[in-house]
């Protein structure tokens, strides 16, 4: 059973979390459902490690505002983790378990209802910010840009019913795949998420190549035990010979998009 948590002064989380709890029935502090249970956290969702020692489930769904300097509105999900030093909440050079099936399946409905998100960029970010600590499989769902998309409950109501409709059906499985280079925005990665066979786990920035090393790279493999690499072909800049290098040595299959 899955987790969903918002933190209690994120506006966006806040909004969804409440309309959602309306159909559940409270036990303390967690709202129980069917299917997921929800809880409303009294600490930032980027510096939740210690759920786990709390919360016991199989994965987390945190929900969550999204903030961008460009302004530019967008609905996201990503996994969590990062590459170097933690900045926003986690652990340095630790990534967290992605939820691959769970974020297709999301990401594939909040696209079917696109139309009623005109206004809004739909797509995946790039791994970043904690917590990164958590076992359980990870996923951020987040709501963009501004105030004023995180105060309107219309909206957020909307995001959070696409959110009930994702996990009251089954999930389905897909061939897993960690993610190289290309923007904070990938593009090739969230084409492939909609349109595509794979699910995806770890997706690694082209501004975070740098730090990618044999270390690293094993932690991720680790969290992610995935037997597919996908390349943003164009977007590896100048480390292309090292991850390729990487991915042979660990004999993955390596796909170029």
């Amino acid at each position: 059973m899955e987790l969903l948590v918002a933190y209690e002064q994120d506006p966006a989380g806040h909004n969804m979390a409440k309309f959602i709890s309306k159909r559940m029935k409270k036990d303390g502090d967690i709202y129980r459902g069917k299917n997921f249970d929800l809880v409303i956290i009294p600490t930032p969702a980027i510096s939740a490690d210690w759920l786990e020692e709390k919360y016991h489930y199989d994965g987390f769904v945190f929900l969550s505002k999204h903030a961008a300097q460009s302004g530019e509105l967008a609905l996201t999900c990503h996994s969590t983790g990062n590459f170097d030093a933690a900045q926003f909440g986690g652990n340095n050079r630790q990534v967290a378990v992605p939820h691959p099936h769970l974020q297709k399946s999301y990401l594939q409905t909040l696209w079917k209802n696109k139309d009623a998100f005109s206004e809004f960029q739909i797509t995946i970010e790039a791994t970043h910010h904690g917590p990164t600590a958590l076992n359980k499989p990870a996923i951020f769902i987040e709501i963009g840009t501004t105030e004023k998309q995180w105060t309107d409950e219309s909206l957020c109501n909307s995001v959070a019913n696409l959110v009930l409709q994702t996990l009251s059906g089954p999930i389905a499985t897909n061939p897993v795949a960690i993610c190289f280079g290309g923007t904070h925005y990938p593009e090739k990665f969230t084409k492939e998420l909609i349109e595509g066979k794979h699910a995806l786990g770890t997706v690694i920035p082209k501004h975070a190549l740098e730090f990618l090393d044999e270390s690293l790279f094993s932690h991720i493999l680790d969290r992610n035990r995935a037997k597919t690499a996908l390349l943003d072909w164009g977007g590896l800049g100048s480390h292309k010979q090292k991850v390729i290098d990487l991915i042979r040595d660990a004999d993955m299959e390596m796909i170029k998009l």
